[in-house]
């Protein structure tokens, strides 16, 4: 089985090449190559006060329902039906 020969990578990028054009493959691998950049400045960098925020203070919370709330809400939808 072994990796492909020279003449396989060949007939790839000329495939690629063709589907493509040039430029947008150069644009790509440039785009390409932008991200990992900035991956890795994040990375480096130390987290903010805003992320920091929005760690130790959840957006939402759910609580459980009352037993007090689940009774309001039975006699409200039995108060409902029958009107």
């Amino acid at each position: 089985m072994g990796s492909f020969s020279i003449w396989h990578w060949l007939v790839v990028l000329m495939v690629v090449l063709l589907l493509f054009g040039s430029g947008k493959v150069s644009s790509l691998m440039g785009d390409f190559a932008k991200g990992i950049k900035a991956f890795k400045k994040n990375l480096a960098e130390e987290p903010d006060a805003s992320m920091q925020a929005s760690v130790e203070q959840p957006a939402g919370h759910i609580s459980a329902p009352t037993a007090a709330a689940s009774a309001n809400k039975a006699g409200q939808s039995t108060t409902a039906q029958s009107g």
